[in-house]
């Protein structure tokens, strides 16, 4: 028989003893017989995975958009008008462009379908009575779990017996210390699962303690298999830069076939050319209008994003998001591990009416105490060490690591920061239990035997009757009493965690080792307050953030106070701040989310869906949203939003499997750094589209030469000769600038506005009515040059064929060559200086200088193309063509300074 589906608040309110009869299970677990039943009927516990697109469609969507459409009907106009070689050539290079294209996609979608690796393989169950180890995919309901500490939880399941039972949750609900477990029963209303302290998980882990519970939900029907549900669900949106490309590409488009279909007109009316060579003068005028390598050149320059973010710890797996980083508007951020170290650290300590301070962070016993420790102090420690069950140790991979409760071994670490513990012996342990908020500990050290305490400070105070003093003992009066109750509110208001410590001498083991008849008659040792801290370059990085505008906003699952005050020492928000807790967010209306969120807000106590639904205000108001993450709970919102931000080291599989990027150091001001590179990025896009389509001028002019003179002057530059520059000589001159290193004080710019388009306006008048016709005009007074050196005075009678054809149009393409060497400088806001930041721009340079020399020179190539030699006094006329468009930019800024001063 198979248990009735229930539900978390069917089983938390119910006392142990009815859970094995609610689930139809018992003490023994299940029989083989039952669970292979269950198994049948309810399927393996493994969450099922989306299929990924066919990779035949995604093949082929890279040869199909709206610019490689118009390439493939240019290349089959070449073959009709019996121009083999032209359609080849055009064709080549949309196979390339597409195939590079597929392999960057294929290779960044390579990230591993991870969503049921967060499953261990093996759990620990009883069936028939006796433990065994089985396969986690065959867990089924009413198994009965047998955890221990550092098992992964398998499954959903309620706890039937617990001893010191403490789970990681960080996965499901973002807090940073593990949550105490019990069997008891609890109230479900208000509280979200991970707040039910008689359940546990799949996806977590057990920190500390053992314990038995009973499955109640396995597969898709668990807490991470709804989170994993929720995120499936989510449709990818195409990013800011695949917009502006699929925009790029139909205004070149529909800019290509317009100039061409009217150059076609008027090469018939003006040109008196035949039908079959106007569609060849069209073709050519369509080629020069279309940037064949501006997408193989955005795509690099992706490429080489993501290997500079990788320097600076961020992992791309989507080319498009490296873009997408620079025109972020908003970062949510989680607390845990990524603003904070992840490792409890005692920051202050109060002891003897003294109050200390600690420095060092992390579990590394390195620090110092201020000011210099006491008696008092040095007995509080080592009271709090005994009273703990964590260890430290180095390891030499990962450093200074923890092993149990964090909380715990943020006191082992402050008692190392004293030296050497004393060599005490544990006889006995009480274990800490809810409703005691404390645990103890029997110890001996020589004939001297001690009770060791530590908990709720408030319980032990209750339950003391002297305070340690720097000079021993004394009587804790109601004043004092008052005073120590003063330093927890203090240091509660300031968001730390704080512990009582305290001690009772014993003569010997006492017979009854019950917790009424120990913990009492105590001796009140002080108090030790801890926090999370925040990482020490996150400060530097949230103040970048401000200058460059933009906005954090933090989203745990963590107290309010405790992010607030996290909040506040980073300098994320101020006193006006807004904390909206979970059930809060609950209750708003999403107009009243919207208003709050245009102001200093932070949220905490906040679930998957809470996360997911501020991450869609923002976007509902316009915003480009980065959303960091590490855990299950993550995941809807990470793919969610613009950019998903994931942990790689502490993160789960699940986070880095729905994110874009992957933080490889956890650290906060990564995520920084990647905006700084991302901005650079469009800038340098912007940078090399100006390039390539600058020398769409020199590349139509001959074509409008050739139809307003009858056909009379030959066309300078063939379509074989712009392929060779679009292609040969401007792609790695592009490359470099996709290169440059970001501008200085790019990140104390604002946001790119999303009404901001790659191709604007400026950027036209730019390339087209200033850079382009000067470019244009020289590359036409080269190739009459070349005609003048070899001794042709009429310009009107020029050969349009043979040797001194060739070495015009060879000229005319130098003439490119060379005032696109300036052209790459004048692109920079660098301009001539400092070039040894940018190592690519020699290359570009010199590859530009090799290929027009090739073509120049190798007889093979130049049959193929159509150039030859031409007289070596035509580089002196060349060289001066480099300084040409630097100039024609210093003075198109002066104007547009004095337009707008």
């Amino acid at each position: 028989m198979t248990a009735a589906p229930v539900s978390v608040t069917d089983l938390a309110p119910i006392p142990t003893a009815e859970v094995y009869d609610r689930l139809v299970s018992s003490v023994a677990g299940l029989t083989a017989g039952e669970a292979a039943g269950r198994l049948s009927a309810d399927g393996p516990n493994r969450l099922a995975e989306v299929a990924p697109p066919r990779l035949v469609k995604r093949f082929v969507a890279n040869f199909g958009h709206l610019m490689a459409i118009l390439l493939w009907v240019g290349g089959a106009v070449a073959l009709a008008a019996r121009l083999p070689q032209l359609a080849v050539a055009i064709w080549i290079v949309n196979v390339i462009n597409g195939l590079f294209s597929f392999w960057q996609e294929y290779r960044a979608e390579q990230a591993t379908a991870a969503l049921r690796k967060l499953l261990p393989s093996f759990s620990t169950v009883l069936r028939d009575g006796v433990p065994m180890r089985v396969p986690a995919e065959d867990l089924v309901t009413g198994d009965v779990l047998l955890l221990e500490e550092g098992d992964r939880v398998s499954a959903d399941a309620r706890l039937v017996d617990h001893i010191a039972l403490r789970v990681d949750q960080s996965t499901m609900s973002g807090e940073s210390r593990p949550t105490r477990k019990t069997s008891d029963p609890c109230d479900p209303t208000g509280r979200a699962p991970s707040e039910l302290s008689n359940l546990v998980f799949a996806g977590t882990s057990v920190a500390a303690g053992r314990g038995r519970a009973v499955v109640f939900a396995t597969a898709g029907n668990t807490q991470l298999g709804r989170v994993a549900s929720l995120t499936q669900q989510l449709v990818e949106e195409a990013s800011p830069l695949q917009v502006e490309l699929r925009r790029l590409s139909v205004v070149v488009s529909v800019v290509a076939v317009s100039v061409g279909a009217a150059f076609f007109v008027l090469a018939l009316w003006l040109g008196g050319l035949p039908l079959s060579e106007g569609f060849i003068f069209a073709l050519g005028m369509i080629v020069a209008f279309v940037p064949e390598g501006l997408l193989p050149t955005v795509t690099l320059s992706l490429a080489m994003g993501t290997q500079r973010m990788a320097r600076r710890n961020a992992l791309v797996k989507k080319l498009s998001a490296v873009e997408t980083l620079g025109s972020t508007t908003v970062i949510c951020t989680d607390k845990t591990g990524t603003l904070t170290e992840n490792a409890m650290t005692v920051v202050e300590a109060v002891a003897g009416g003294v109050r200390y301070t600690f420095s060092g962070t992390g579990y590394e016993p390195q620090g110092v105490i201020t000011p210099p420790p006491g008696e008092a102090l040095t007995a509080m420690l080592d009271t709090a060490s005994c009273a703990s069950n964590a260890r430290i140790h180095r390891d030499e991979s990962a450093g200074w690591t923890a092993v149990g409760d964090p909380t715990e071994a943020a006191v082992v670490v402050a008692a190392a920061k004293l030296g050497p513990a004393a060599d005490w012996q544990r006889l006995a342990e009480i274990p800490f239990e809810s409703s005691r908020a404390r645990m103890s500990t029997i110890d001996q050290r020589d004939e001297l035997f001690e009770l060791h305490v530590k908990g709720a400070p408030q319980a032990l105070l209750d339950r003391s009757t002297t305070i340690t003093g720097e000079t021993g003992s004394v009587a804790l009066d109601p004043a004092t009493r008052r005073h120590v109750a003063d330093e927890i509110d203090r240091l509660s208001s300031l968001g730390l965690r704080v512990l009582g410590v305290a001690r009772r001498r014993l003569d010997e083991v006492p017979a009854d080792l019950s917790a009424e008849s120990m913990e009492r008659d105590l001796e009140f040792c002080g108090l030790l307050a801890m926090m999370d801290p925040p990482r020490p370059e996150v400060t530097r990085a949230v103040e970048l953030c401000g200058k460059a505008g933009i906005r954090i906003v933090m989203i745990t699952g963590d107290y309010g106070l405790t992010a607030e005050s996290i909040g506040r020492r980073i300098g994320m928000v101020g006193e006006a701040v807004h904390v909206v807790n979970g059930d809060e967010l609950d209750r708003m209306t999403d107009s009243e989310l919207e208003d709050a969120l245009s102001g200093e807000v932070l949220f905490a106590r906040a679930t998957p869906e809470h996360k997911l639904r501020v991450v869609t205000a923002l976007q509902g108001l316009g915003h480009v949203v980065a959303v960091t993450g590490d855990g299950v709970n993550d995941a809807p919102a990470l793919r969610k939003a613009d950019i998903g931000v994931a942990m790689g080291l502490g993160g789960t599989d699940v986070a880095k499997e729905a994110a874009d990027m992957i933080l490889l150091d956890d650290n906060f001001a990564s995520i920084v750094a990647a905006v700084e590179e991302g901005r650079a990025v469009f800038s340098n896009i912007r940078k090399f589209t100006t390039y390539i389509l600058t020398s769409n001028a020199p590349e139509a002019l001959p074509f409008i030469v050739f139809a307003f003179s009858g056909g009379t002057i030959p066309i300078a530059l063939g379509v074989m000769h712009i392929l060779a520059i679009d292609l040969g000589t401007d792609l790695a001159p592009a490359l470099a600038l996709g290169a440059e290193p970001p501008e200085p004080g790019i990140m104390e710019r604002p946001p790119r506005p999303s009404s901001e388009h790659l191709i604007d306006r400026a950027l036209l008048s730019r390339a087209y009515l200033w850079l382009g016709p000067a470019q244009a005009l020289f590359v036409m007074a080269a190739f009459f040059g070349a005609y003048r050196l070899q001794g042709f005075r009429d310009l009107l009678n020029l050969p349009d064929s043979g040797p001194s054809y060739r070495a015009a149009a060879a000229m005319a393409l130098a003439a490119v060559v060379v005032t696109q060497i300036g052209n790459l400088f004048a692109q920079r806001s660098r301009g001539f200086r400092n070039p040894g930041a940018n190592p690519f721009l020699a290359w570009g340079v010199a590859s530009e200088v090799l290929v027009v020399a090739a073509l120049v020179y190798l007889p093979w190539l130049g049959r193929a193309i159509g150039t030859g030699p031409f007289p070596t006094v035509g580089w002196l006329w060349l060289l001066p063509g480099i300084a040409l468009l630097p100039l024609v930019e210093v003075v198109r800024k002066r104007i547009n300074r004095r337009r707008n001063p």
